[in-house]
């Protein structure tokens, strides 16, 4: 006789996949359920109501399986019909405060997610992890690895507006607009970050092969030396003062890049700068004082070092074959460069010999030195779909792109007899380099011209319960650094729970994966393998684990690194409006509290 399991194993299964998706046992107001190629995340639904269900279609599944197979698929000679037995009493229990504990201990111990969102708002800062050759992810250590997040102490309680990282040098804004820096590039003697360029109200940072690059909230682009002995002994300029007629001599070295607009946003490769306008002109430079950008990467044909025009140079050029078409957004690898315009077309220009402009790679021509149209129309030919490009990255030799497409009628479709016109999916898409995993579509191509698809990434849904309505999830962000990327997903969070609500009403934050080369330890997993399919980590504060304890991580599983999202705080005594994010850089990653502005 073919005998099935006992209910409470299967229910408790389901109960861990319920805590594994931040359910927690209550029905959130405005939550959404989501649909698509990922495990779905299940908090739409009152927790003893999925138990119930889900153990239903388990039962009934088994059961059915046994029939249709045959008995010899379980080994049994015959299969007969006998008595019913007794039925078997399944008593589901409603999540209960645990005894002794407050409700926010409750919470805490019910759902890592709430506690990650909790500490990130009790105690800001910056976690960072991989190579620390050059004392960037750890600098009060001669460690070479940091092999899982770690934070760094001089940060603790610090918010920031922007970081980048390179293997040996890094740079910060910090709150109030102050660039600071570290690493053994920066300082072969100090052990912690050290302000610079100050009193310029800076908004975003760049680094290039050996200049930091920095955009101030004026406009005004500044650029210095990586090296503080160059910083120290450089021309200085002359800086005005708050009183009239009187001006003084900067104590740091440093230039200006001049364009006749107002600088909105900037990118930059090892070698080059893109300066994006407050209009839509696009203006490109060289970044770097020891190699001039050969590689087209500058989007100016019969550009190079001994065919500029005179005057600095760093002199900005604009790319006058882009004049109208009203550009966006901007992106840099190491030596190439994209230009999304409002139409959510992409230009691509400079470096393609192993495809990252999305062009498959020509061995006598391996430059594209002006701005190139990308068919992204190609990548949904027969589909009955529209694209659009939403956003661009880009870092390395690998270059992203996020893709709302939206279903229209094919000639001779009459759309009133067609579902789903209008619906729009988003998908992300990758070309470039595969040889450590960083396309991210679980395969180790060398070279990818043709843009690929980042299944896990793409064609994801989830229900919205305020519209009553399917809507896809995109992404919110995407870090790309020199071998490895990451993506924060634009899924559903909560950030509600207060001390009038349930005690089982928790918080979560939005989900971050990771994927590419591992070999310096900086995809935060503690191991050192490359990975091609975009995973998760534990979270920061999970630290390394050994013997038992890893043993018992392995049980715990739906314990995941979530960011927190935006939110308002208080800080220090005071509140602001913060939220946290994620930086790939050279071999190195950081998570770091930034503040909203």
């Amino acid at each position: 006789m073919y005998a099935v399991r006992p209910g409470p194993r299967a229910v408790n299964h389901i109960c861990i996949a319920c805590r594994a998706s931040g359910l927690n046992g209550l029905k959130q107001k405005g939550t959404r359920r989501q649909f698509g190629s990922q495990q779905p995340q299940w908090r739409g639904l009152d927790f003893q109501q999925f138990c119930t269900r889900s153990f239903g279609v388990l039962l009934a599944t088994g059961a059915g399986a046994a029939l249709l197979n045959g008995s010899h698929h379980f080994g049994l000679r015959e299969l007969h019909a006998e008595a019913p037995p007794a039925p078997v009493e399944m008593t589901i229990e409603k999540t209960k405060k645990r005894k002794g504990l407050s409700k926010e201990e409750n919470r805490d111990s019910i759902s890592s997610q709430h506690l990650q969102v909790k500490k990130s708002w009790e105690n800001p800062g910056v976690y960072a992890w991989g190579s620390n050759s050059g004392r960037v992810a750890a600098p009060d250590s001669e460690e070479a690895f940091v092999k899982s997040p770690r934070r760094i102490p001089f940060f603790d309680g610090v918010l920031l507006r922007d970081i980048k990282l390179d293997r040996n040098f890094a740079a910060a804004i910090t709150e109030n607009g102050d660039l600071l820096q570290w690493g053994s590039d920066f300082s072969a003697e100090s052990r912690q970050p050290i302000p610079t360029l100050k009193g310029k109200n800076l908004t975003q940072v760049q680094i290039s092969r050996d200049r930091i690059i920095t955009l101030s909230s004026s406009g005004k682009v500044y650029t210095l030396p990586v090296s503080q002995p160059d910083q120290l002994s450089g021309p200085k300029p002359q800086e005005s003062s708050w009183i009239p007629f009187l001006s003084s001599t900067s104590p740091i070295s440093y230039r200006t890049i001049q364009t006749p607009e107002k600088v909105t946003s900037i990118a930059s490769g090892l070698d080059h700068v893109l300066l994006l306008t407050s209009s839509g002109r696009l203006f490109t430079a060289a970044s770097s004082s020891t190699e001039f950008p050969s590689k087209g990467q500058l989007g100016i044909p019969g550009l190079t070092w001994t065919h500029r025009p005179e005057g600095p140079y760093d002199q900005p050029h604009e790319i006058t074959t882009l004049r109208g078409f009203n550009i966006r957004h901007v992106a840099a690898g190491d030596y190439h460069s994209l230009a999304v315009d409002g139409e959510g077309r992409v230009f691509t220009f400079g470096d393609n010999s192993l495809g990252q402009l999305g062009f498959d790679p020509n061995a006598e021509s391996p430059y594209i030195d002006a701005p190139s149209l990308l068919p992204i129309s190609k990548l949904y030919a027969g589909t009955s779909q529209t694209p659009r490009v939403t956003s661009i990255a880009a870092g390395g030799v690998n270059s992203f792109f996020t893709i709302d497409a939206t279903r229209v009628a094919a000639p001779g479709e009459d759309p009133s007899g067609i579902r789903g016109i209008g619906r729009v999916t988003s998908d992300t898409w990758a070309c470039g380099q595969g040889t450590w995993g960083g396309l991210g579509n679980g395969r180790w191509t060398h070279v990818q011209g043709s843009p690929t698809k980042l299944k896990a990434l793409s064609g994801l849904f989830e229900y919205d319960e305020p519209t009553s309505t399917v809507i896809p999830i995109r992404l919110a962000r995407l870090s790309v650094g020199s071998t490895h990327a990451s993506a924060t997903m634009n899924n559903v969070t909560h950030v509600g729970a207060h001390s009038g609500s349930s005690e089982n009403d928790t918080n979560w934050g939005a989900d971050v994966l990771w994927w590419g080369g591992n070999e310096y330890y900086q995809l935060g997993t503690g191991k050192r393998n490359n990975v091609a399919q975009p995973l998760y980590i534990r979270p920061l504060d999970a630290g390394e684990k050994k013997g038992k304890e890893k043993e018992k991580e392995k049980e715990k599983e739906e314990h995941r690194f979530q960011i927190t999202p935006r939110g308002r705080v208080k800080v220090n005594g005071r509140w602001v409006e913060m939220e946290q994010r994620v930086e790939c850089g050279r071999f190195v990653s950081a998570v770091y509290s930034g503040v909203c502005t």
